[in-house]
């Protein structure tokens, strides 16, 4: 709460998914703020999700915007909020994880925004806590600045002045510069991990739509994601593709 509305009477517009807990809370914080907000759905804007968060979602359309890839009616489902994760990412000048547990939807946003070449953020928690898992593990492994204020934040995306385009030397623009070396087909491997299902078999031609990519390139992305064993084959070949059982994903 504190970050999304020192961040937010500085300037910067919150970018969250309008979950329970700390989505919900970045969210009311900036409106309570006086600041516009953006909520990324996983399925179509017309249908609040969590149902919960139907009055909230009505005061972030008239503070902000509500937004999705998704077409109305469109009804969230896992994959979608995997792929919902990457617009977050795309849409924000940094990602912070606030809390994450050790397999949290957060890490696949942070994935997705390290994949873009912008900066990632985490704010420590107790060392016991289950809850800090996965930002400490972000920090520890994947070279997450540590955030413990807004004007951390700020630093992260160009400091007092920011205003959209981070200036040379900033964290932020080594960040896009990396990111700007990282190879197309990297982000290539992230959509079709991401639509891969770690329960149900999917057709390359599946995979290939859902990802939105060629069915050849699908074909050759899940076979060099085989030998990294982060997807696995049906061994009969017959109903296709999905998440590798081990692969943490």
């Amino acid at each position: 709460m504190e970050l999304g509305a020192e961040l937010t009477g500085r300037g910067v517009v919150v970018v969250s998914g309008a979950a329970y807990g700390i989505d919900g809370v970045a969210h009311r914080a900036a409106l309570a703020a006086g600041g516009p907000t953006i909520a990324v759905l996983a399925g179509g804007v017309d249908r609040s999700y969590p149902a919960g968060h139907a009055d909230l979602l009505d005061r972030i359309a008239a503070n902000g915007a509500v937004v999705s890839e998704l077409p109305p009616g469109a009804a969230p489902t896992r994959w979608r909020f995997l792929q919902r994760n990457r617009v977050i990412a795309a849409l924000s000048e940094a990602t912070v994880v606030v809390e994450a547990g050790a397999r949290s939807g957060s890490l696949n946003t942070a994935a997705h925004a390290a994949t873009l070449g912008r900066p990632v953020g985490a704010v420590p928690g107790p060392v016991t806590s289950a809850a800090s898992a996965g930002c400490h593990r972000l920090l520890r492994e994947f070279g997450a600045e540590c955030i413990t204020s807004a004007d951390d934040v700020l630093e992260l995306i160009g400091g007092d002045g920011w205003d959209g385009a981070p200036p040379p030397g900033s964290r932020a623009e080594d960040a896009r510069v990396r990111g700007a070396r990282t190879s197309e087909r990297t982000d290539d491997f992230t959509r079709v991990m991401d639509a891969l299902s770690t329960r149900t078999w999917r057709t390359p031609r599946d995979v290939a739509a859902r990802a939105g990519l060629s069915l050849p390139d699908t074909e050759a992305l899940l076979g060099v994601l085989a030998l990294e064993a982060r997807a696995e084959r049906d061994a009969s070949d017959e109903r296709g593709w999905r998440v590798a059982r081990d692969s943490g994903s």
